[in-house]
């Protein structure tokens, strides 16, 4: 078993602890780089689904993981930046410009809907994102000129200019990269957030709202602060969304996306960047498993409506009861035993008793 000694507090803020981390992510990223020559045209395009809802479910993290606000209408903020990218594409702007207007747009909306987080916690709060998601989506059935309304929106391909040179993502391979590029780029963000001192008061705020006020945290401020950084996430999944998908429509960022998302990260694990990307690929891989075993299932069950929604919550309660941090918490289980065998005492993540009084409180 490794055993990293700190001898200064400067390693306290490393994004990697070992030289081990850096092997192993880099070479994750090697491989994520040569992916286009290794895979066909649908694991292709089923990775990049993958890094946007990646990004997506990284902004969620950050409001539900750890800052504490569940959000039940997020497939909202991803609506926002979507058809913000979609219009201005159409208009003709440059991709940077109106990528970083849908996450500025999504992240003023995401302040607005953060202001009820002032007031109301827990489920309440669930339910005001709730009903802001039905507002936005029948805000986009109902906008016609600019949205098509329920008739959709045709999204063309993603181009990007700079000077007299022109460059179009229109290859699965060149999205790709983009998408990989961005999905990059904000998990970096992420964890340098939450290396910050703004980091740091997100984290303080979901273990104790009165401890955190009590240092000096401004909860408003924080509260506000995470919601919009975490739809101006959305919204840049949500522009990838529009380029990858090429039509938007406004059942496409309803209640049952919001779930999903939601899902999403309770499943990855609540709490980390890592369950951000392992419930992105439990929430795209998953449809593809269920179809392959509805072969061997009876034709009764195979073939019932709503097979795939009864899996997901059957999968969501087993997480719940049995492995409450999910599959990053699964991993770390399993490489924890791995590194101890055969000295592994079970029970060793078993929470105490005190623990579990005192987050009874809360």
């Amino acid at each position: 078993m490794r055993f990293v000694f700190k001898t200064s507090y400067d390693q306290d803020i490393d994004l990697f602890k070992h030289g081990g981390q850096r092997f192993w992510y880099g070479l994750l990223l090697l491989a994520l780089l040569a992916a286009p020559w290794g895979v066909d045209d649908y694991w292709l395009a089923q990775l990049t689904f993958i890094l946007i809802y990646g990004i997506v479910g990284l902004g969620l993290m950050l409001l539900a993981g750890f800052t504490g606000l569940f959000s039940m209408g997020h497939a909202a903020f991803l609506g926002v930046g979507a058809y913000t990218q979609a219009v201005l594409a159409a208009q003709g702007w440059p991709f940077p410009l109106s990528i970083a207007m849908a996450a500025l747009l999504s992240a003023a909306v995401g302040a607005v809907v953060g202001l009820p987080a002032l007031r109301v916690k827990g489920i309440y709060l669930g339910i005001a994102t709730l009903s802001f998601g039905f507002i936005v989506e029948e805000v986009l059935a109902r906008w016609e000129s600019v949205t098509g309304g329920n008739a959709g929106k045709m999204v063309g391909a993603l181009q990007l200019e700079l000077g007299g040179w022109r460059w179009a993502a229109d290859t699965d391979a060149s999205f790709y990269f983009v998408c990989l590029l961005l999905a990059v780029a904000c998990t970096l963000g992420v964890l340098n957030l939450l290396r910050s001192p703004t980091g740091r008061a997100f984290v303080a705020i979901r273990d104790s709202e009165i401890s955190a006020q009590s240092m000096g945290i401004h909860l408003a401020y924080y509260k506000t602060l995470s919601f919009a950084i975490s739809a101006a996430l959305a919204g840049v999944g949500g522009a990838l969304y529009a380029h990858k998908i090429r039509f938007l429509s406004p059942d496409q960022f309803n209640i049952l996306q919001s779930i999903d998302l939601l899902l999403m990260i309770v499943i990855g694990g609540v709490g980390s960047v890592h369950g951000a990307f392992l419930g992105a690929i439990f929430l795209i891989t998953m449809p593809q498993l269920i179809a392959l075993l509805k072969d061997g299932l009876p034709a009764a069950i195979g073939e019932a409506p709503g097979l795939q929604a009864a899996v997901y919550g059957l999968v969501l309660i087993g997480f719940v009861l049995f492995e409450p941090l999910g599959l990053y918490g699964r991993w770390l289980k399993a490489r924890t035993w791995l590194q101890l065998f055969p000295f592994y005492r079970r029970g060793l993540f078993k929470r105490q008793k005190a623990f579990q009084k005192s987050d009874r409180l809360k």
